[in-house]
């Protein structure tokens, strides 16, 4: 984009940091707000990202900033995906069309960024902990800079569906510690909102003058004149009854404000001018705003412009690629729902992730077996175990980097029970310009080590529906399935997937000296990298694991006595299938006979945002990187070299 396209901003220009908004008129302020959402827009449309949440926090954002001292007050963002107005403000507008790309600005809050960024966030509800621990680190003296100020949390209402947020709520209200908790409060997290707490909260903001009085008679009263706090709290008591919300904030601990129109700069600027200066313990200031605020395509949007990818200033049309295979998200949605077609016991559990997951078209066919639980992993995973134990044949589907959330309730309610829940892993390894937080790098690990887990990894969207067969039918014990984001490789799809039978691999092509054994989509460059090994004169064996557990032993220590070398690849960490298989190998004596054997798993450092090939290059999993491996264990190392 030229410059003669940007939009124009002459009173954003004069913002650096954010000291340069004290000295601005309110008028000034909301003209900044004005021009930050051009900007926002105008940035996104070049980079893609996050963009109706941003949108609908800007007046927020510029509020926060010229009534708190940031960094030495503390501004946390829950998730961080509402951040880009922020980071614009605070010292990165020169940098803010690199967002999301290979060393550009990450698309959400990160420490090592920006001074302006105390602390990282990717996944929800986690800012209200953090915030309560700033606070009581700066009560304790704990920071060298003793006048560490106040900590204050964003959080909207999706992840206030999440116990972390209450469990940090509870604490809070029970140390009493002066903190500030904003409700930033859209009626939408990524998908539409789900569950109680959204219904209470649309209770609190309905009949809007009544509100008001209600409002000003509530949460405002620690901040009144003394003379006027009796007569205050006796309204507050007459009202209570009459309320048609409730208390739940204030039972908690909280003083509550609100609701406030959250794109209302002069409320905004009272309220928080106010909670500022004479806040003594925890104070909720519940704000209403709109996702995509002023940006008329997002608006419209069914997810508010909740993600995008490159788009059109003006028509907001966005420039996706032309697919050339289903993606591997549709080809699950697709299976699960024949396979729903042909047993009723087939249900659906997600976490505030319908569309991602592909669960919102089997929650259009079968809606009475299909279950948003909210930003609710644990609950969720627990959930399938009731549905499991009581005869459905349920299946969890969630992102990989999300389902660690619920990790206790794998083990302790699904696991030790034997219970046959189905887990949909989707965004398994590397996922591109989210970066370490969304990446899918442990799964297999956490998962495989469970007594009695089946664990799965498809390596093309064939397999993939062959594996959703393979889970329906599955009913002795739980079982996990892998697949990454993105689309297929373009293989003939199958009518109908057909039950694998449990723990048995498949070769794909024989070959003399070395075997390779892929557990997943790698097994793509697999196949790229023996093309080239064969121009050299080097055919190796090409295997699909399909299972890390159980493993096809037969098959593996087959291998291990017919080849001088073996090697593992998985888009995966140090701990999963290259590590069972090597555990096999061990105990059966292998290397005792002299076999050599690598493993190719994801490096042990987080990979940071960049395209998912650059990030596989980064990890050394490219078919150049599983050339560069099989030529140095058949001690061809000099070629090899020669290619790094």
């Amino acid at each position: 984009m030229s410059d003669a396209q940007r939009p124009s901003t002459p009173t954003l220009d004069r913002v650096s940091v954010p000291a340069d908004l004290k000295g601005m008129s309110d008028s000034d302020l909301k003209r900044v707000a004005s021009e930050l959402r051009s900007e926002t827009i105008s940035a996104v449309s070049q980079t893609g990202g996050h963009l109706g949440a941003g949108l609908g926090v800007v007046e927020l954002t510029v509020a926060l900033h010229a009534v708190f001292d940031t960094p030495r007050d503390r501004l946390i963002w829950d998730v961080s995906h509402q951040t880009y107005p922020h980071k614009i403000l605070t010292g990165r507008r020169d940098r803010i069309r690199t967002l999301r790309q290979k060393g550009g600005l990450s698309g959400f809050t990160k420490r090592s960024e920006s001074p302006f960024d105390p602390f990282g966030a990717a996944h929800s509800s986690t800012s209200i902990s953090a915030a309560l621990g700033f606070s009581v680190a700066r009560d304790l003296g704990g920071a060298p800079d003793p006048s560490l100020g106040d900590a204050i949390a964003v959080i909207g209402d999706g992840s206030m569906s999440a116990g972390m947020a209450f469990e940090a709520m509870n604490n809070a209200g029970h140390l009493g510690k002066r903190l500030f908790v904003i409700l930033n409060d859209n009626e939408m997290s990524i998908a539409p909102p789900v569950g109680a707490l959204s219904s209470y909260l649309s209770r609190l903001y309905a009949n809007a003058p009544f509100q008001e009085l209600k409002a000003a008679a509530k949460g405002a009263v620690s901040f009144l004149p003394s003379p006027l706090q009796e007569g205050a709290k006796r309204a507050k008591e007459m009202l209570k009854g009459l309320a048609v919300g409730g208390t739940l904030f204030e039972e908690l601990g909280f003083s509550y404000i609100g609701p406030i129109d959250g794109h209302d700069m002069d409320q905004l600027l009272s309220v928080l001018r106010t909670v500022k200066s004479r806040a003594t313990g925890p104070v909720l200031i519940h704000a209403i705003t709109q996702k995509g605020k002023g940006y008329a395509p997002a608006e419209a949007a069914v997810d508010r412009g909740h993600a995008t990818a490159k788009f059109d200033l003006v028509t907001g049309k966005q420039a996706k690629a032309k697919s050339n295979a289903p993606s591997y998200t549709g080809v699950f949605a697709k299976a699960l729902l024949d396979a729903a077609a042909r047993d009723d016991k087939v249900v659906a559990v997600t976490a505030a992730m319908p569309d991602g997951t592909g669960l919102n078209l089997f929650a259009e066919r079968y809606p009475s077996r299909c279950f948003d639980v909210g930003i609710a992993e644990q609950h969720g995973v627990t959930f399938a175990a009731g549905l499991a134990a009581g005869g459905m044949k349920p299946f969890c589907a969630m992102y990989s980097t999300f389902l660690q959330r619920g990790y206790d309730q794998v083990v302790h309610d699904v696991a030790i029970q034997r219970l046959p829940v189905r887990f949909a892993i989707d965004r398994a390894g590397l996922v591109g310009a989210d970066g370490a937080t969304h990446a899918g790098s442990f799964d297999v690990a956490f998962l495989a080590n469970l007594p009695g887990f089946v664990v799965m990894a498809a390596a093309d969207e064939a397999e993939l529906v062959h594996m959703v067969a393979t889970a329906v039918a599955h009913d002795d014990g739980p079982i996990a399935f892998r697949y990454p984001r993105g689309e297929g490789v373009g293989v003939e799809m199958p009518l109908q997937g057909v039950p694998l039978e449990i723990g048995k691999g498949r070769l794909i092509q024989s070959g003399s000296r070395v075997a390779i054994l892929s557990f997943g989509t790698r097994l793509e460059e697999v196949k790229k990298a023996a093309e080239a090994l064969s121009a050299r004169g080097i055919t190796p064996t090409i295997a699909d694991a399909r299972f890390a557990k159980p493993l096809d032993r037969a098959m593996i220590l087959d291998l291990a006595q017919t080849h001088e070398a073996l090697i593992t690849i998985e888009e995966g960490a140090i701990g999963g299938f290259g590590s069972h298989v090597a555990d096999l190998l061990a105990n059966e004596g292998m290397f005792d006979h002299g076999l050599k054997f690598r493993t190719m798993v994801l490096p042990d450092i987080f990979i940071d945002q960049a395209s998912p090939e650059d990030m596989y290059r980064t990890a050394a999993l490219s078919a150049a990187d599983i050339e560069a491996k099989v030529l140095s264990v058949l001690g061809l190392g000099d070629i090899a070299s020669k290619r790094a």
